[in-house]
């Protein structure tokens, strides 16, 4: 079905050439997007059933969504001499624990080192939390790339034509939000594929 990309930081070179099994696998997920007008017209957020198709194809495969804490254990080293270029002892003279120092950060779809993120109709402060989450996930060495599906602009035209434009605000999550934030480099270091879903993928509108 058709979908338009954005590269951000070569993620389709890694995701092509170090995670060949992922990648056919979230394309897999793709090509068997088809969206109705029933699921077009249903209630966002939780409710709307288009998120749960991804889950029909990606958790066979064993992608999961997963949530991540951790402490940070910060070690304080001397030097052993008064020197400017003296050594640094091999013990440290004081530790420091910050517990919570990375909370609450969860994604969607999870496999090896590829993290994947599906937002059809949330809050468009909704991409801030993925970026954040996928680039603590990349800081931390959990994951080498990200990819995040959402709706492409064209789609107004069938909500226009259907009378629920409002129901997709402008403020709501689709991929002029997204390339915005990728543009102000908000997914920081982190590789990220964004996927536009288009009109094409409405399978019984005409």
């Amino acid at each position: 079905m058709e979908k338009e990309k954005y590269i951000d930081g070569h993620a389709l070179e890694i995701l092509h050439e170090s995670f060949p099994e992922e990648w056919n696998e979230i394309q897999e997920a793709l090509k068997n997007l088809m969206l109705t007008v029933a699921d077009i017209t249903k209630a966002g957020g939780n409710e709307s059933p288009i998120p749960k198709k991804f889950d029909d194809t990606l958790y066979p495969f064993g992608w999961r969504e997963i949530r991540i804490s951790g402490d940070l254990l910060v070690k304080k080293y001397p030097r052993q001499a008064v020197q400017r270029r003296g050594r640094f002892s091999n013990e440290p003279f004081e530790t420091e624990l910050i517990e919570g120092y990375i909370d609450g950060h969860n994604i969607d779809f999870l496999k090896n080192k590829v993290a994947f993120d599906m937002e059809w109709n949330s809050k468009d402060q909704t991409f801030d939390r993925d970026l954040l989450a996928m680039r603590t996930y990349f800081d931390c060495g959990l994951i080498d790339v990200g990819v995040i599906v959402t709706r492409s602009e064209e789609l107004n035209e069938i909500f226009k034509k259907m009378g629920i434009l409002t129901k997709y605000g402008a403020s709501t999550t689709w991929i002029g939000k997204l390339l915005y934030r990728l543009d102000s480099r908000r997914n920081g270091g982190c590789p990220i594929l964004a996927i536009g879903i288009k009109k094409g993928c409405v399978v019984d509108y005409e």
